[in-house]
C-alpha cells in the first residue's frame, strides 16, 4: 500500500516534518516534529506543531505513532506536545540510551534522569515492524551521524532523518558525540540497497547555490546515482577522508544545546528549580 505524505518545512531550521497516513479519516503517524523555541528569550512556541494539528484534525486521521529519527541537535522536539493533542506513541531506537549516556554526563544532568530510554513509548530495534491502519513499516538501524539514528520504510516511503540529504546536498555530519563516517557510510549501503523507485523523505534541506528552494522528495536510484557524496562508486575511504575533512570545518548548530536536553528527554523540559523556573545549562569549553 503506497502512503499519503503531507511535508512540512520549519524555515528556521530547515527541518521537514511528515504526516504519513494511510488514507483521510484513517490512521497516521507524525515524524519528528518541530517545537518553536527563541535561543535570545527562552520562548517556546507551538505555530508550527498547530500546523500539523490542523492537517490532521481536517483530514480526521488517528495518531497512532510520533516517530523520532534520533535525537535532534537543531531543533527541539515537538512530541510530547502532539502526543497531548493527538494521542499516540513516542518513538525512537534502543541505542536512545547510548546518546542519554555520553550527554547526561556532559551535562551533568540530574540524578533522577535515568539513560534507559524510558522517558520514550518505544524504543524500536533493527528490524521490528509497526503498523500506521493497513501499512506496515520497518525500522532500519542507521548509524554514524548519532548512534541511535533509525530510518523508517513505511510502504514504499522511507523516511531517512539525517542519514541523507538530497542528491545535491550530500549526506550528515559524522562529528557529533557517538557519530562515525566509516559507519554511516555503511549505513547509506544499506539504504541504498532497496529498491530503485523506493520515495525518500529527507529531514533536512540545505539547498545548494544555484537551487532556490527546499526540496524533500526523491529516490533511492537518484541518490545511488547522483548524490555528491555517497554515489555509487565512491568507497568507504574516499568518503571518511571527505566526510572528516568537510566536519572539521562546519560550526556548531545553532540550537544544539537546548536541542539536546530536551530531545533525549523525548522533548520534556528538565525538572524546575526551586525556584519554580526550568533552566537549560550551557557546557564550558566541552562542546
Amino acid at each position: 500500500m503506497r502512503p499519503h505524505v503531507q511535508a512540512f518545512l520549519d524555515d528556521d531550521s530547515e527541518t521537514f516534518s511528515y504526516v504519513v497516513y494511510d488514507a483521510p479519516g484513517g490512521h497516521a503517524a507524525v515524524i519528528d516534529p518541530v517545537r518553536d523555541f527563541d535561543y535570545a528569550s527562552g520562548r517556546m512556541a507551538t505555530a508550527g506543531a498547530d500546523r500539523i494539528l490542523e492537517f490532521i484534525r481536517v483530514n480526521g486521521l488517528a495518531v497512532d505513532w510520533i516517530l523520532e529519527t534520533h535525537a535532534h541537535a537543531d531543533h527541539l522536539s515537538a512530541a510530547p506536545y502532539l502526543r497531548d493533542q493527538l494521542g499516540g506513541r513516542i518513538a525512537i531506537g534502543e541505542h536512545i540510551r547510548d546518546v542519554q549516556t555520553i550527554f547526561r554526563e556532559l551535562f551533568n544532568l540530574e540524578r533522577s534522569f535515568l539513560p534507559d530510554g524510558s522517558q520514550f513509548d518505544r524504543l524500536f530495534t533493527d528490524g521490528d515492524r509497526f503498523h500506521i491502519g493497513e501499512i506496515e513499516g520497518r525500522v532500519i538501524h542507521v548509524p554514524g551521524h548519532t548512534p541511535a539514528d533509525l530510518a523508517y520504510l513505511i510502504g514504499d516511503a522511507l523516511f531517512v532523518g539525517d542519514t541523507l540529504f538530497m542528491p545535491d546536498a550530500g549526506t550528515a555530519r559524522c562529528d557529533f558525540p557517538g557519530g562515525d563516517s566509516a559507519t554511516l557510510y555503511r549505513s547509506v549501503q544499506k539504504l541504498l540497497a532497496l529498491p530503485d523507485a523506493t520515495r525518500v523523505f529527507v529531514c533536512h534541506d540545505y539547498p545548494p547555490e544555484g537551487r532556490p528552494s527546499h526540496q524533500w522528495e526523491t529516490t533511492i536510484a537518484a541518490q545511488r546515482h547522483h548524490n555528491i557524496h555517497v554515489h555509487q562508486g565512491v568507497s568507504e575511504a574516499e568518503f571518511v577522508a571527505m566526510r572528516d575533512a568537510r566536519d572539521a570545518t562546519l560550526d556548531m548548530p545553532r540550537l544544539i544545546l537546548p536541542s539536546i536536553q530536551l530531545n533525549i528527554r523525548a522533548g520534556q523540559l528538565p525538572p524546575a528549580e526551586d525556584n519554580g523556573v526550568v533552566y537549560l545549562k550551557v557546557p564550558i569549553d566541552r562542546l
